[in-house]
């Protein structure tokens, strides 16, 4: 086993990113700078690359946005007396 720290890094070209996440590459990198993928420029001449592990935390960020904005707008459509039950509410004055 090897003690790189980089010998699990996979890394790929913007425009394999863009096919993934089915956005065109001006999109993937402006989300490399952003700061929501990590990026690098590696070789000679320096070249972009991103980071495989950092698609699947923007993919996972996604997803829980998503969740979490289904879960928002189902709590908006409640109606209070969904909430608080079917009864009638009376002011005792």
């Amino acid at each position: 086993m090897s003690d790189d720290p980089t010998s699990d890094v996979r890394l790929y070209a913007p425009a394999q990113v863009g096919e993934v996440l089915g956005v065109s590459v001006d999109e993937v990198m402006a989300l490399v700078h952003e700061g929501r993928l990590r990026g690098l420029r590696v070789g000679a001449p320096a070249r972009w690359r991103i980071d495989a592990a950092s698609v699947g935390d923007y993919l996972d960020d996604q997803a829980e946005e998503a969740r979490r904005m289904a879960l928002w707008r189902q709590s908006q459509t409640a109606s209070f007396p969904e909430l608080w039950g079917g009864s009638i509410v009376r002011h005792p004055d």
